[in-house]
């Protein structure tokens, strides 16, 4: 009877897969149109564009929108595994790809004890939610590699180690995964790969690390939390503009720099956080790992100038590890994630314009989100918190010292 159970959920599973995959890849074709904004263009033109140039052994250092580590170069030439489609065709098959990786990952680990398919549903469930933006950007294929390390931690922490290096590589934020591991096999590794890959860029193709430069030089872009500053402020006279910056649309006038740095300084504060916690936490479990994981990229990313549709991606693969452990602490800040998907694709792209006007409908759209990526982050941290640092032990009172009252001797 179980055995039946378990098939009919997971023939539910994949062909819920297969539906809302078929659909993404309709639109991302455009055999239907998304309403707002095109999306797939950041393909068929930024990327397209950048391969151009990569497939001739340099990277574009003209090009400030390229704000990416060396091993993106391999997600944007990708495409040319699959020489008989168009490029931008073929990067969205390649998408898929990742996609159903990241699904066979999780259905895999679901099938151990003390596992669950509560990861797969959450990945299956989620990523749809965010529209056909996941498929018309490269993070789905970073987020697979940032699952298939978080997967391998508990026993094979090398090579956990040296996903997570070549990922940190394509995107940076899965260097955060390495947050929880306790194994010294998984730094060393994780060291030596990155080591060993950044010198060969660095020695192979020209300009790969400039990216570090055009990273440094963003503004607060107008999806992020600190954004809600100047939304509200416009509609009290604030003078700045919304433009297109940095291969983003900022906020461009009187203290920007000043709530940028103040990000930046939340930022740093999240990381001192994690520092402490990883001092003091004394309770390491199977699910530790992906725990700590979520809790940094939340984090990290509430704190960012930038919150980008796609980071959403990551979130959704990192709660979908979190869940796929019977044990995890992880269930509310990952329904949050994935609500805040939903929202995310009423945010972007079907109101960004009114999240470029700043107008009532934007700036409640944001709120939402924003608010319940912030929530998550909170919960996560304090769940990890809990879990990891046992309650410190009362200190006793220091016992009373009993004095023996004299009896006065009568002489």
């Amino acid at each position: 009877m179980e055995t039946r159970t378990a098939g009919r959920s997971l023939a539910w599973l994949l062909t819920t897969w297969g539906v809302t995959r078929v659909m993404l890849l309709l639109f991302v074709f455009q055999v239907f149109v998304f309403p707002g904004p095109d999306v797939t263009s950041d393909v068929s033109v930024i990327y397209h564009g950048w391969y151009d140039v990569l497939r001739h052994g340099t990277f574009p250092l003209d090009d400030v929108t390229w704000q990416y580590p060396p091993a993106a170069a391999l997600a944007i030439l990708s495409p040319a595994t699959l020489p008989f489609l168009p490029y931008a065709h073929a990067f969205f098959v390649l998408a898929c790809f990742a996609d159903l990786t990241v699904l066979a990952l999780l259905l895999n680990s679901g099938g151990r004890s003390g596992r669950s398919l509560r990861g797969a549903w959450t990945w299956v469930a989620g990523v749809p939610l965010l529209g056909p933006t996941v498929y018309a950007r490269y993070d789905v294929m970073v987020t697979a590699v940032a699952v298939a390390a978080l997967l391998a931690g508990a026993r094979h922490p090398r090579v956990m180690g040296a996903l997570t290096a070549f990922g940190a590589l394509l995107k940076v934020w899965p260097a955060l995964l390495l947050i929880g591991a306790v194994r010294r096999r998984a730094w060393v590794s994780a060291v030596v790969t990155a080591a060993g890959l950044a010198s060969l860029f660095a020695v192979a193709m020209p300009g790969a690390f400039a990216f570090l430069t055009f990273q440094r030089d963003r503004g607060t872009e107008v999806e992020s939390l600190g954004a809600l500053v100047f939304h509200v402020a416009r509609h009290f006279g604030w003078s700045g503009q919304v433009l297109l910056n940095y291969g983003s649309i900022e906020f461009v006038g009187p203290h920007v720099d000043q709530v940028s740095s103040a990000a930046l300084a939340l930022t740093g504060a999240a990381f001192g956080w994690l520092l402490l916690w990883r001092l003091r936490a004394t309770r390491f479990t199977s699910y530790t790992l992906a725990d700590a994981a979520l809790t940094a990229v939340l984090l990290f990313t509430v704190t960012s100038r930038v919150i980008s549709p796609q980071y959403l991606v990551w979130l959704i693969g990192l709660a979908a590890v979190c869940l796929s452990h019977r044990a995890s602490r992880m269930a509310a800040p990952a329904l949050m994630v994935v609500l805040a998907s939903f929202v995310t694709v009423l945010e972007f792209p079907l109101g960004f314009s009114h999240v470029v006007l700043s107008d009532g409908y934007g700036i409640t759209l944001l709120v939402v989100r924003n608010g319940l990526l912030v929530a998550a982050a909170l919960t996560a941290a304090r769940r990890l918190w809990r879990s990891t640092i046992p309650p410190a032990a009362a200190a006793p009172f220091p016992p009373q010292t009993t004095r023996t009252r004299k009896t006065p001797v009568s002489s």
